[in-house]
């Protein structure tokens, strides 16, 4: 593959990523195939060492509050790779790879120990206000001051709202009241704000009622513990950690660490085994990961913006390749064996307080374990106000106290054999040579989480990752008449767990097809440049969600109040089928020094778009500069992603016996706090428009 080819590949990967809402969602983001040869390459090393630097320094517009972002990326990375030969066949490759990111200590106002700070959040009912909270506006309150709170119209569990008082009863253990000394009103902000204007601080009056607003803690986590987790690999960073995230207890500074042997067999056959930590790449398409399920991905790294072979998190595998040569009907066949025999590692989505938390799920889940382990006080939780006597449906700021609601555990998957991942792979190509295919399977945990309601309807939650199984193909082959190349690949899982407002559980478990056209063509256009073709690409992505089960709610509160719009979904959040497309022009000049590109991609389901383009500049072989911007932006009202969160179902809010014959309404919901899953990586990163400069230099 030429190097054109190679770059083209990565960087529509970055682009199709981006729209990829559900693979993210439901735990795989899908995989890429880097298809230089038909089959592996099984050939030996020699011994030869490179040191790479590369700074990457991005620059953020205005976020969805109206405050410039600033500097989001100072990245200096320093990598180091290396091959030998270590006799009798054996081959050993190393890559190791430190960074260190200043934009922690150069904007630590928006990253870093000083991010975050006071707020206030929604109070529509006015209730605070009109008890004289201090602080307490027409629709908002400080936070830890809501006038309903622990002991004053509370009723522990959640099970209910009684709003004339009374005990607590059936607490679970260890539960607290609400405490300002350890759960400061400082360091926080609104989830969401980054990316929608429900709660950015300046726009409580037009935020819904259905809309919940959940304080989130946003600075590192040798700063401020709340919320702080493992949830896979991160959630629990300090400073230093964040700053220099390789450097970790799973030593993520090794790149690549393994050694290889091929023993040559009869009739031209080989075999050929590696083992130590290593990256495999499964698939032939070169943009979306359907069948890459092996490597988990770090998305915190740079987010979509990174090649997918620096963002793949490497693990410790034990493959084999036994390369049969031809048969009657194909010219070559390969069947490789992989076993992931590491602990099991997550998808990284990024810690809450960094550039790069993606679909803003860290901070969802940072905001559910503070709630938890410190209490909360929750905007818009109840759906129930008092206004000078009588009830009026309004939102009811509510201050929780700990173990009531949110992420009570992290339910790792401890080093067994049945936690580790096994495959296989049986690869072919025709007898003419014109069709490489394969046909790939696999069992192991999915890389993303379920939460798991503690009890039946509650707004309290465990975290798993459920075993899941994945059977698919691939096939690439050239259309001469049209020059062009197509590349398809497909696949099956099993046993994912996606949540379900509709479920006492809050998961049900689907099959999920995924699958990806892949067209390209280098075709002559003149007002481009005449003296050399330019590379098209167009990428078509469809998955489907077997047994999806959703419903529109009827949105029509206690007394036929409004509480969440006529768009408001219940049942499995996401979209039953999503198709997503992306296309790629790439031109180049200079004798192929200077590469200019454009990107776009659309999510048609999540109405979301994003456009790239930049200049990739050679100036030596050892020197490149690359600058260019990127532009989101989303078509239609954001209310197409609001969705019910729970607290309808029946046993999480209920009216007391204050208000006899006027059940809470079940599709109580909003844009927050599940509305970013259907709005996916373009639609929760369209306030995060970046300007970027690129440079890396090989000693």
């Amino acid at each position: 593959m030429t190097q054109k080819r190679l770059e083209k590949s990565a960087l529509v990967t970055r682009w199709l990523r981006a729209s990829l809402v559900p693979l993210l969602l439901t735990g795989f983001a899908s995989p890429v195939l880097h298809a230089e040869d038909e089959l592996p390459s099984i050939s030996q090393s020699s011994s030869e060492t490179k040191i790479y630097y590369e700074n990457d320094t991005r620059m953020r517009g205005k976020d969805a509050t109206g405050n410039r972002v600033g500097l989001s990326k100072f990245r200096n990375t320093l990598k180091v790779e290396h091959k030998r030969d270590l006799g009798d066949g054996w081959a050993f490759k190393g890559i190791f790879r430190g960074t260190y990111d200043g934009v922690y200590d150069l904007n630590d106002e928006e990253y870093g120990k000083n991010a975050g700070g006071p707020i206030n959040v929604t109070e529509l009912s006015g209730l605070s206000f009109g008890m004289g909270v201090p602080g307490a506006t027409p629709t908002s309150v400080p936070y830890g001051s809501s006038f309903v709170g622990p002991g004053i119209g509370f009723v522990a569990n959640i099970d209910q709202i009684n709003f004339l008082g009374g005990p607590p009863t059936g607490a679970f253990s260890g539960q607290q009241d609400f405490n300002l000394a350890s759960n400061p009103n400082q360091g926080l902000q609104h989830l969401g704000q980054r990316w929608n204007t429900a709660y950015s601080g300046r726009d409580f009056g037009n935020s819904g009622f259905g809309n919940l607003d959940l304080p989130v803690p946003v600075r590192p986590c040798d700063v401020d513990r709340r919320g702080c987790a493992d949830f896979g690999g991160y959630g629990n960073l300090t400073s230093n950690g964040l700053k220099a995230p390789e450097f970790n207890g799973r030593m993520d500074f090794i790149r690549e660490f393994y050694a290889q042997k091929t023993w040559d067999l009869a009739d031209g056959k080989q075999f050929n085994v590696k083992v130590g930590k290593q990256q495999v790449v499964w698939g032939r398409s070169d943009l979306f990961r359907v069948l890459d399920v092996i490597n988990p991905m770090d998305f915190s790294r740079n987010s979509i913006y990174d090649e997918f072979e620096d963002i793949r998190i490497p693990m410790w595998i034990l493959q084999g390749n036994y390369r049969m040569g031809g048969s009657d009907s194909l010219s070559e066949r390969n069947l490789q064996v992989v076993w992931n025999f590491d602990q099991f590692r997550a998808n990284n989505l990024g810690q809450c307080g960094t550039p790069n938390a993606v679909l803003d799920a860290g901070c969802f889940f940072r905001a559910a374990k503070s709630a938890w382990d410190y209490g909360a006080t929750v905007g818009n939780l109840a759906p129930v106000g008092l206004l000078g006597g009588p009830y009026n449906p309004a939102g009811v700021a509510v201050t929780i106290p700990s173990h009531q609601a949110g992420i009570r555990n992290v339910e790792l998957p401890n080093w067994s054999l049945k936690n580790t991942q096994i495959g296989s792979r049986f690869e072919g190509v025709s007898k003419d040579g014109t069709i490489a295919f394969s046909v790939n399977g696999l069992i192991g945990r999915s890389q993303m989480p379920s939460l798991r309601t503690i009890r039946p309807s509650a707004l309290a939650f465990d975290m798993y990752f459920p075993r899941i199984s994945v059977l698919g193909g691939s096939m690439d082959f050239n259309i001469e008449p049209l020059n062009t190349t197509v590349r398809l690949e497909g696949a099956m899982s099993h046993g994912e767990e996606l949540t379900d407002t509709s479920q006492s559980s809050a998961t049900s478990r689907h099959r999920i097809w995924r699958s990806v056209i892949g067209l390209d063509r280098a075709t002559q256009i003149d007002w481009i440049n005449p003296e050399r073709t330019t590379l098209i690409s167009a990428q078509f992505f469809w998955q489907h969600i077997v047994g999806f089960n959703e419903t529109s709610v009827a949105n029509i509160g206690a007394f036929g109040y409004p509480l969440g719009g006529s768009n408001v979904k219940s049942g499995t959040v996401g979209w039953k089928d999503n198709h997503l497309f992306t296309l790629l022009i790439s031109a180049q000049y200079m004798q192929d020094r200077l590469n200019p590109q454009l990107i776009f991609a659309r999510d048609i389901e999540a109405r979301a778009n994003v456009i790239q383009p930049h200049v990739t500049f050679l100036y030596t072989d050892k020197l490149k500069f690359k600058v260019g911007a990127n532009y989101k932006w989303q078509t239609g009202n954001m209310d197409r992603y609001a969705f019910t969160d729970g607290r309808g179902l029946t046993g999480t809010l209920s009216a007391s016996g204050q208000l006899p014959g006027f059940p809470i309404d079940s599709g109580i919901g909003g844009l927050e706090a599940l509305g970013r899953f259907k709005a996916g990586l373009i639609g929760t990163a369209v306030k995060e428009d970046e300007i970027f400069f690129n440079m890396q230099y090989q000693f």
